[in-house]
């Protein structure tokens, strides 16, 4: 037997793209090499997500987000993984002026971090950037129903779907970005029936934020599973409550230096 540690390749587009109907993808967002690593371990594919502006960096959106923002984090997911696919969103005003300013962008995303794909927000609008995006060598993931980077379009973060009237624009969406070469479709925000009815609509895989059991698989924001931020949406389950433990932590820190038993005896150097 050999002594050499055996290689780990990375999940790739192709392997994505056919767990179509098969055992369900697993996805979290990360944004930093320390959690990535954790997340590793379990996620079939990370999203370096433009959240990153709300969760990290305070932002009231994600549309302040710049291009760089995203790419260094997207390097620093990068580094700290072996295993997943890592997908970098594109922001706000880095692909939706034309196809030609989207590849640009795009490239330098993925020349930057080593990323394995993008994604980017869009139906039907989006999809001759998208089918130029893929023709090209750039794998594109696509994201319809609640698109954040629209919300003022919207109205704000209203759930998609309410008036069975406006599904079949949310289905031409999910048939235009699947026709395009999408590789797989993110359904965000969006009423379960709807969100069921198109995954069996579509050839690509199906990830589902608030949308539906019947997904081909299921994406959260990291932070909000682990209890870190003060309000989730409804369709988050807490995992955890680290944002008491975290303040607890710190509250304890606090007394001890005040009280001068940090540092102790064990903590110094003689």
């Amino acid at each position: 037997m050999s002594s050499q540690k055996q290689q780990i390749r990375r999940t790739t587009v192709p392997q994505i793209a056919g767990r179509k109907g098969g055992a369900p993808i697993v996805s979290l967002t990360s944004y930093h090499a320390h959690t990535a690593a954790i997340v590793d371990k379990y996620a079939d594919f990370i999203l370096v997500g433009d959240s990153l502006g709300m969760v990290m960096h305070g932002m009231d959106s994600t549309i302040g987000v710049p291009l760089e923002l995203m790419i260094m984090h997207g390097r620093a997911v990068v580094r700290g993984t072996e295993r997943a696919l890592i997908v970098v969103d594109m922001p706000f005003g880095s692909y939706e002026e034309s196809p030609g300013v989207a590849f640009r962008n795009a490239a330098h995303v993925m020349k930057e971090t080593q990323c394995g794909a993008v994604k980017l927000e869009g139906g039907a609008r989006m999809a001759e950037t998208i089918r130029f995006l893929s023709e090209r060598g750039i794998p594109v993931m696509a994201h319809i129903g609640l698109t954040p980077q629209s919300s003022h379009v919207m109205g704000g973060f209203k759930t998609q779907g309410r008036d069975e009237d406006s599904w079949a624009a949310h289905e031409a969406d999910a048939r235009a970005v699947t026709d395009a070469g999408a590789f797989a479709l993110v359904l965000e925000g969006m009423v379960e029936p709807l969100a069921a009815r198109i995954t069996g609509q579509v050839e690509i895989p199906t990830i589902g934020i608030g949308a539906s059991a019947r997904c081909d698989g299921q994406i959260l924001v990291l932070e909000d599973m682990l209890g870190m931020n003060p309000w989730v949406p409804k369709f988050v389950k807490k995992y955890g409550d680290l944002g008491p433990m975290i303040e607890k932590a710190v509250s304890d820190y606090a007394e001890d230096v005040k009280s001068r038993v940090f540092p102790g005896e064990e903590h110094l150097y003689r």
